[in-house]
């Protein structure tokens, strides 16, 4: 699967998860240098801490574009340092 924002693939990867409505990718399949760690983050009783990221690709910016949970709950073990995007970020299934 891909996460692609501005035409460009900001993530990629085989070993996607779907869970709770979202498909996170590996932390380790982004594309860092178009990620910035956000001041924002959220607590999920279900799921845990999420810490955002803005995304910025050839001069187009999104706040908060995506997030990760790097501590969860036992019920979100399973998403643990892997990352989700909305706010305009495209996924395909193509490899």
């Amino acid at each position: 699967m891909k996460a692609l924002f501005n035409n460009q693939i900001i993530a990629e990867s085989d070993k996607t998860i779907s869970f709770d409505g979202s498909t996170y990718f590996p932390k380790s399949s982004i594309i860092e240098k178009y990620f910035k760690h956000s001041e924002k983050s959220s607590l999920c009783d279900e799921k845990g801490v999420a810490y955002y990221y803005n995304i910025e690709v050839n001069g187009e910016f999104r706040d908060e574009a995506a997030w990760c949970y790097s501590e969860t709950t036992e019920y979100a073990k399973k998403i643990e340092n892997y990352v989700a995007f909305w706010r305009g970020i495209r996924i395909t299934y193509d490899m």
